[in-house]
């Protein structure tokens, strides 16, 4: 009998995919208009959460200005962007008959922008046709400057963007799409941006990082281009990340998480990702919360549930932590790794679980808003709840990454105890 090549290897082939041309520094955001102008654009769609009270959206429409490009501001991009964020934006695009994009803020607004792009190449298509991989047939879209305002979402620098679809709230689905066009044309990082990021969501894009370094350090995939920048991310997320959190105008600590969570987007961008983002993914669905915070309370479950198939890679991960393993064995580091988690997680003022989530639990909270207002104050950690979220997760698109096998019975005690267990 002939063997086929997925019965000896997962991944036989493995694509590294490029990142785009790149600022990052202090004072990186000044030059803002100097590229947009480079890059041929005169009248631009700046899209944005809001940032409202930061200043930075008026500092940064005076530098665009200042080249002689206009500014058409949209700034109603949601956390969790919306199928219809993004096809609002594109409208507002064409009909203010702009000629690029420039994204501000974190991944959601990064992320939106993609999708917008990828909606006004394909002459007004709905975005959640694009969900899965390489769906774009237009390989020209919008030119598109991303600037960070947050160390998390790597979204600047990979080839992923993630949608949400309202199109059915009885079953909300959260998607992810890979498309090597969607690449932005630059990227711009600057710590000094991240001053007035809030403590908690310092935190949350914090764990994010993490998050976006260790599964591709886990993965399945074992791709040997991302691992180095995946091991340092972590390095330097346990060195810095505390203090980014509690000193927020500490520039080494800053700058620190910019460029950990950069190299972490590189890392995943061929590397992979796996189970923390597919927990993520769907319990954003279903409740709209913030993204990072999901991966924190998610990060320390999946990190025990893969531990069995992965157990060398994660006694690294505590080793590069900060634990000294050196009287360890294999198996007691790599449980170390998940105790230095939990412990990051507890400084850090991570809530224990998500059924402790509720509509007034954190900062800027969307829970229970908008098209989620019907799923009131705080969230139902029923058995019903439990199954649909490992249901979603089975038809995530990063778990086919995750290093050991998944089905949504094997998940399930894992996703009880992120609902209602505490460590």
């Amino acid at each position: 009998m002939a063997i086929e090549m997925n019965q000896i290897w997962d991944f036989p082939i493995k694509e590294f995919h490029p990142f785009p041309k790149a600022k990052l520094g202090v004072g990186a955001h000044d030059m803002l208009g100097v590229e947009a102008k480079e890059l041929g654009m005169t009248r631009v769609l700046l899209m944005t959460t809001g940032l409202r009270g930061s200043g930075i959206i008026e500092e940064l429409t005076g530098k665009i200005e200042y080249q002689g490009v206009d500014v058409v501001l949209f700034d109603d991009v949601e956390s969790n962007p919306k199928d219809y964020n993004v096809m609002d934006a594109a409208a507002r695009y064409q009909s203010e008959k702009c000629d690029g994009i420039i994204s501000v803020g974190g991944g959601s607004s990064h992320d939106a922008a993609k999708g917008a792009r990828m909606v006004i190449a394909h002459d007004g298509r709905n975005i959640n046709e694009f969900e899965g991989f390489s769906k774009a047939t237009n390989k020209e879209n919008p030119k598109h400057i991303a600037v960070s305002t947050t160390a998390g979402t790597g979204s600047e620098t990979s080839w992923a963007y993630v949608v949400t679809d309202t199109s059915d709230m009885s079953d909300p689905h959260k998607w992810v799409a890979f498309d090597d066009t969607c690449l932005v044309d630059l990227a711009m990082d600057d710590p000094l941006l991240y001053y007035s990021c809030p403590e908690h969501f310092t935190a949350y894009c914090g764990f994010d990082v993490l998050a976006h370094a260790s599964e591709p350090y886990v993965s399945r995939l074992d791709f040997a281009p991302s691992l180095g920048n995946a091991k340092y991310s972590i390095e330097l997320t346990a060195q810095h990340l505390r203090t980014a959190v509690y000193e927020p105008h500490n520039l080494e600590a800053r700058t620190g998480m910019m460029h950990a969570q950069y190299i972490a987007a590189q890392a995943f961008n061929s590397g992979g990702l796996g189970l923390i983002h597919s927990f993520s993914h769907a319990f954003s669905a279903f409740y709209d919360s913030h993204h990072g915070l999901n991966n924190a309370i998610a990060l320390p479950r999946v990190w025990e549930y893969n531990l069995p198939a992965r157990y060398e890679r994660f006694a690294e991960i505590a080793r590069l932590m900060g634990v000294d393993t050196s009287r360890m064995t294999t198996v007691q580091a790599a449980d170390a790794a998940v105790e230095e988690a939990i412990r990051l997680s507890k400084d850090l003022g991570i809530p224990e679980n998500f059924g402790s989530l509720t509509t007034t639990s954190y900062e800027k909270n969307r829970m229970g808003t908008g098209k989620y207002a019907d799923r009131g104050n705080g969230v139902d950690t029923s058995e019903e709840t439990a199954v649909a979220i490992a249901e979603h997760m089975m038809g995530d698109w990063c778990t086919p990454g995750n290093p050991r096998e998944c089905t949504v019975q094997s998940m399930l005690p894992m996703v009880r105890h992120a609902l209602t267990g505490s460590y």
